[in-house]
């Protein structure tokens, strides 16, 4: 159907370049960031990070001296870590961790920026930590985050509470907001609104899986893992149930 011009033009979050180049400027490198490289501290490993997205963490680890294995099923995502500076350092496969080769073993295997929120059922979830748990080594580790339910964040993704104006690298000035469309359970569904210098209006729709503590661990559990340490923020503090985050560490179940 022909959209009328300026009209909302619905699009997956981030599948799209233009939409994926604009992630970075949203998502500044932040403490979690810094959380993530400090995991791979010392010898090189090699690691694999799911859901590599734009591949900023990716580069800075192949920086660091460590083999890099980025799997994404966004192109658009792939296509910005590519093209990043030291992006040629990095193995890039699109896909999901099913397309990562399982005689390949990693040492360290990460799902940050909330990744592990978008698989929205237990199969799902659990198909993906079974993936992951193929291919570790003996003393290979998962480290991944998921916000916290009890927190309630999602309350606060208003389109009052969340709009900003962002300029992004050949596009211009882009405003952004959030808006919450749906809770049903522990899945959240919401838009993200782009409106760009031209007058185009992408409206990119996603849906997020809130998961409490007690059925991650079950979700492990069931793919072949165990959580070995479970923090609730990125300065190091010890969970508890009002925690923003459930950031966890998991090893094989052996």
């Amino acid at each position: 159907m022909h959209q009328p011009d300026n009209a909302a033009r619905p699009c997956p979050a981030y599948t799209e370049h233009r939409l994926a180049k604009i992630y970075d400027v949203l998502n500044p490198l932040a403490q979690s960031d810094l959380f993530y490289l400090d995991l791979a501290r010392g010898e090189a490993l090699n690691i694999l990070d799911v859901g590599c997205g734009t591949g900023r963490l990716a580069v800075d680890f192949a920086r660091r001296c460590h083999r890099v294995t980025g799997v994404d099923p966004a192109q658009g995502m792939l296509t910005v870590a590519r093209s990043r500076p030291g992006g040629k350092s990095v193995t890039w496969i699109e896909g999901d961790v099913a397309a990562v080769p399982a005689t390949e073993k990693f040492d360290l295997a990460i799902m940050s920026g909330n990744v592990f929120q978008v698989f929205l059922s237990d199969e799902a979830a659990r198909m993906v930590l079974a993936g992951i748990a193929q291919r570790l080594t003996p003393a290979g580790r998962l480290v991944f985050e998921s916000r916290n339910p009890a927190a309630r964040e999602w309350e606060s993704w208003t389109p009052a509470e969340t709009a900003m104006r962002v300029e992004a690298p050949d596009l211009g000035t882009v405003n952004v907001h959030y808006d919450v469309t749906g809770v049903d359970s522990d899945i959240v569904r919401y838009d993200t609104h782009f409106a760009f210098a031209d007058g185009e209006t992408i409206v990119a729709p996603s849906a997020l899986r809130f998961t409490d503590k007690q059925d991650i661990f079950g979700l492990l559990a069931e793919a072949g893992l165990k959580a070995i340490d479970i923090q609730g923020d990125w300065d190091g503090s010890a969970f508890t149930e009002e925690s923003p985050e459930i950031i966890i560490t998991a090893g094989l179940n052996r």
